[in-house]
């Protein structure tokens, strides 16, 4: 297994900690109709949400960016560095956004998106 297959795997569970936060963050916790508790969230534990949802939404295009790095025989030492900033950024943006840190997180964003750009670059070079 590559150092970047291990990211994928971090990037899989990174949702899981996320929402996590945002359900224990807060009291009262309603795993009957957990879909309804956290729709009334506020604060921290709601952004941490909105965190948990993102990051689900970045996560098939990097997965899908490094598989097809490794398919095309890339670099491995380029896929590393990519698949290693990506899970970094996106751990910052789950950071910045609970913390409420708007334009930090937008640049984090983006830096978490060239890593995807730069995985199907590899792969098409």
């Amino acid at each position: 297994m590559t150092i970047a297959y291990l990211c994928v795997l971090v990037a899989v569970i990174l949702p899981y900690v996320l929402v996590g936060y945002a359900k224990f963050s807060t009291k009262n916790y309603d795993n009957r109709s957990p879909r309804e508790f956290l729709q009334k969230l506020e604060g921290r534990a709601k952004r941490a949400h909105y965190a948990h949802l993102n990051a689900f939404e970045s996560f098939p295009a990097f997965a899908v960016g490094v598989i097809l790095a490794h398919i095309a025989g890339a670099s491995e030492h380029s896929i590393t560095i990519l698949a290693v900033s990506f899970v970094f950024f996106r751990i910052l943006h789950g950071i910045c956004y609970i913390l409420d840190q708007s334009t930090l997180r937008s640049l984090v964003w983006l830096g978490g998106f060239a890593c995807v750009i730069g995985l199907y670059l590899l792969a098409i070079i």
